[in-house]
């Protein structure tokens, strides 16, 4: 199969009626558009509400004012340019600013920005600091998606990292493998660099973005495949996202579709309170009884997922949600307080850690935080030539 066209215009979509392409365009005048024919092709477009659309697709709701940019305080965790080491046997280097797909409900929003300059061409400084830290054991290439990075500059970014021996693991940040998967079974010289760079004491593992059970098409089977025979080990991980997966039977679906194909289901995510994302949010409380209802539906091998929310003190793993009160637990933390129980008041419309009152005596604020943009109509517009930049896989 032919690598599939990449479309940056919205107004090129013709399956939207032209009367809402103009009204969108202002939306991608604010956040990058940038979908490809494979994944538009996944799309029901006689039904308005098709998951697979809302996941690619702008919507008016992105200039609501809500949230903050960086939720996470992740320019709290910045060690040198592109590189961040929040947990200590795990480093960040955000090695891209483009993405495959730009998901309407992504975290890093701000790295779309014109005015956001969080990733670097220059890794130097960031493979330095890995090699000067020992107890970094695993280190996480994302951005933006490592993946779209042309296979010769991700393969010397691999080659630099196993040159430092307590580097065991390297994780590849992606949404390929169902967003475009034949740029992994189609590219026999990036999973030759798998193999040369992934063995049975220093693992390549691939975090997979996978929403929705229809994504997992026979391409995207054959793309894990690929990835498997090559010695990755492919795992998953997504929020969960109101009028996306917010079924348990969908989500149910995705667990079970996911095992069956080898990928290891990773985590459910509370989505992050991020600015533009308002149209995705869930109570806590739905969350949790969504996902015990899915895990309910899948085997053992399923409910290996954790339900968890990635907060700037770390990632607070959900135990229960039950008669009004949240049960959780640092799965990990900022501070050291791993394992760490909490017991708080869980109002109905909580969505996030911070929501919950008393939430702020198991956590210290973050020393230092940039300056956060309110509203998104604030935004200058996001110039065309950006896309232009783009890598193109070998």
């Amino acid at each position: 199969m032919a690598q599939p066209k990449y479309i940056t215009d919205i107004g090129k979509i013709s399956h939207i009626p032209e009367e809402q392409r103009e009204k969108l365009k202002r939306i991608t005048d604010k956040f990058v558009f940038r979908v490809n024919e494979y994944y538009l092709n996944l799309i029901d477009w006689n039904d308005p509400h098709d998951p697979i659309r809302k996941l690619v697709i702008p919507n008016e709701g992105e200039l609501a004012e809500y949230g903050r940019w960086d939720a996470s305080d992740e320019d709290t965790n910045y060690v040198v340019k592109g590189c961040q080491h929040k947990y200590s046997s795990t480093a960040l280097l955000i090695v891209s600013e483009v993405c495959g797909a730009y998901c309407r409900y992504c975290f890093r929003k701000r790295l779309f920005r014109n005015d956001v300059k969080e990733a670097t061409s220059d890794i130097e400084p960031g493979l330095q600091y890995i090699a000067n830290h020992p107890e970094i054991s695993n280190v996480l290439l994302t951005g933006g998606d490592s993946l779209i990075l042309a296979t010769p500059k991700l393969r010397a970014i691999l080659h630099r990292l196993r040159e430092i021996d307590h580097v065991k693991i390297i994780r590849l940040g992606s949404k390929i493998p169902v967003f475009n998967p034949m740029r992994i079974y189609e590219d026999e010289e990036l999973l030759e660099t798998i193999r040369e760079f992934s063995d049975a004491n220093k693992r390549i593992y691939v975090m997979a973005h996978i929403n929705h059970p229809r994504e997992i098409t026979p391409e995207a089977v054959r793309g894990f495949q690929a990835l498997h025979d090559a010695g990755a080990i492919v795992v998953n991980q997504t929020p969960v996202l109101r009028g996306i997966n917010d079924d348990p039977e969908v989500l149910g679906e995705l667990l079970d579709r996911l095992s069956w194909a080898g990928v290891t289901p990773y985590y459910f995510f509370v989505n992050r309170p991020v600015a533009g994302n308002g149209d995705f949010v869930l109570p806590l409380a739905r969350v949790y009884e969504i996902v015990e209802q899915a895990k309910a539906r899948t085997s053992g091998l399923g409910k290996r997922v954790r339900l968890s929310m990635s907060h700037t003190s770390g990632k607070i793993e959900i135990l229960a949600i039950e008669d009004g009160k949240a049960y959780l637990k640092y799965h990990q933390s900022r501070d050291g307080n791993y394992g760490k129980f909490m017991t708080l008041d869980c109002p109905d419309d909580a969505a996030w850690f911070d929501d919950l009152p008393g939430s702020e005596r198991y956590w210290k604020k973050p020393a230092k935080r940039t300056k956060d943009v309110v509203s998104v109509n604030e935004l200058p517009d996001v110039p065309r030539k950006r896309e232009r930049r783009a890598e193109v896989p070998s």
